[in-house]
């Protein structure tokens, strides 16, 4: 099983150029696997396709990634965005299709009802498949009609793969019927175990198949002990979680946490420390042992 390595920037990296832009040359330079940028409009967080863009340019082995808000976005525009990205960072970009935050201002930025996200990001991923396929597209949907639409611009990578995540169960029938891999985060091994199985079962009723190795975690660390407020964050999301499962004490506690996903098979991590650090770049090399996973 091949073990991957990537770190999500967060406040303080993907909202800052220099910080941003020093945690790229980190990254690069200890050997991490890639560098993610969250989508998270509303925020002073950069806007994940620019800020990859600018990643993908400054080095050019680190792979470039992130947790891109589908709903909203004209799926045909978006189609040719990340083909062009894929191509020009020569096949480097991971994808992990997310519906976005359910807050109102979130919703208002994105110009969307909650209860149709959904629909929108499944309508969405097919018209950008049958565009990167370099088919016309003929489609008459809920959402989108196209008539004849063609993509000159392809993505490197053929196919360029979609990842999903979530854990309520219309997520993993999702991803089992749709997705390439599944990504989710704040739970326990055991329970990630469970929900493996439920996706790998849906995949095999639509006559799909999910690599093994497509299956992967977000996991974080502190430096020492948890504070309250990010218990009380953790309580906040997850009611009764223990937030010991997917957040380590330093780069042992976090190869520790990602030893037990390993044994329920999951090989590909974003990582993130669990608090915003006052220097990025410092922070990542402070858990760079972890890396000797990597193989």
């Amino acid at each position: 099983m091949k073990v991957r390595i990537g770190v999500a920037a967060g406040v303080g990296a993907s909202d800052d150029a220099y910080g941003f832009l020093r945690l790229v040359d980190a990254l690069d330079d200890l050997g991490y696997d890639s560098i993610w940028v969250p989508d998270v409009i509303t925020t002073s967080i950069f806007d994940p396709i620019s800020a990859l863009s600018i990643a993908a340019g400054r080095r050019d082995r680190l792979k470039v990634g992130t947790h891109l808000i589908v709903p909203g976005r004209d799926p045909v525009r978006l189609a040719k965005e990340l083909a062009t990205l894929d191509q020009l960072s020569d096949g480097r970009l991971l994808l992990l299709f997310v519906l976005g935050l359910k807050q109102a201002h979130e919703l208002d930025a994105q110009s969307v009802v909650a209860s149709e996200r959904s629909a929108m990001l499944e309508e969405s991923m097919h018209i950008m498949r049958t565009l990167w396929s370099g088919e016309p597209l003929e489609h008459q949907g809920r959402f989108y009609t196209y008539n004849g639409v063609e993509l000159a611009v392809q993505p490197k990578q053929d196919p360029l793969e979609v990842w999903l995540g979530g854990q309520v169960p219309a997520s993993l029938r999702r991803c089992g019927r749709i997705g390439e891999g599944w990504m989710p985060g704040l739970c326990s091994p055991e329970e990630a175990a469970e929900m493996r199985e439920d996706v790998l079962v849906e995949a095999a009723a639509a006559g799909r198949e999910i690599d093994d190795e497509h299956f992967g975690m977000n996991l974080s660390w502190v430096d020492g002990p948890m504070s309250d407020e990010l218990l009380a964050s953790v309580e906040a999301r997850r009611p009764g979680f223990d937030p010991a499962h997917t957040i380590g004490c330093g780069a042992s506690g976090l190869a520790e946490r990602m030893h037990a996903f390993l044994d329920v098979g999951f090989s590909k991590f974003v990582i993130r420390p669990a608090e915003p650090p006052t220097d990025w770049a410092a922070a990542v090399e402070s858990v760079s042992e972890v890396l000797t996973l990597q193989n």
